[in-house]
C-alpha cells in the first residue's frame, strides 16, 4: 500500500476506525505536536553515548506512540482501543525517573541556556521538553473543546517535560 494516497487533499485525514477529521481540528494540532515530541527526543537519543538515557528515551517514545494512538481515537471509540494506551502507572514512572535523577543532586539552578554547553544531545532534550509543553497545551485545548482527553494523557506531558528538563542536566 502506497503511502501516497490523496485522501488528505481535501483538508481531512484519517483517525482509528476510520473517522475522518479536518486537519485543523484541535485533536490533530495535539497529535501533531506530540509526534513533534517524538521526533525531538529522537534527535536526542541519536546525540548522546549514554545508554542510560537512551534506554529511558526509547522507553519515552514506546508511551508516545501509545499515547498518539489514544489521541487519534475519538471519545465515542474509546471502548475499541485495545492498543497500548498511556495509565497512571506511566505517569507515576515518570515521576519515579525525576526523582531517581533528582536523588543524584540535580537541582533547579536557572534558567536553562540550551546549546551553550555545547553539547547537541543536551540541547536536544531540551528542544524536546519545549515541544512537550507544547503538545500539553495543545492537549488541554482539545479536553477544554469538549472532547475529554482522560487526566492520565494531560498528566503525562508535565510529568515528561520535567524529566526532560532533569534529563538535559544530567546529559551535561
Amino acid at each position: 500500500m502506497s503511502i501516497i494516497t490523496g485522501r488528505g487533499d481535501s483538508g481531512e485525514t484519517d483517525l482509528l476506525f476510520g473517522r475522518r477529521i479536518a486537519k485543523t481540528a484541535p485533536r490533530m494540532e495535539a497529535l501533531g505536536c506530540v509526534d513533534e515530541v517524538n521526533a525531538a527526543l529522537g534527535i536526542s537519543r541519536a546525540s548522546t553515548s549514554d545508554p542510560e538515557i537512551i534506554a529511558l528515551v526509547d522507553a519515552i517514545q514506546e508511551r508516545l506512540i501509545g499515547l498518539m494512538g489514544q489521541l487519534a481515537c475519538l471519545p465515542e471509540d474509546e471502548a475499541r482501543y485495545q492498543l497500548a494506551s498511556v495509565g497512571q502507572e506511566d505517569v507515576d514512572w515518570l515521576l519515579a525517573e525525576a526523582r531517581k535523577y533528582e536523588a543524584r543532586g540535580i537541582r533547579f539552578t536557572g534558567w536553562a541556556k540550551p546549546g551553550a554547553e555545547g553539547s547537541l544531545a543536551r540541547a536536544g532534550l531540551d528542544f524536546a521538553r519545549t515541544m512537550v509543553r507544547r503538545a500539553e497545551r495543545a492537549v488541554l485545548r482539545v479536553h477544554e473543546s469538549g472532547e475529554p482527553v482522560p487526566e492520565t494523557v494531560r498528566l503525562f506531558f508535565n510529568r515528561l517535560s520535567d524529566l526532560l528538563w532533569i534529563l538535559a542536566r544530567v546529559e551535561s
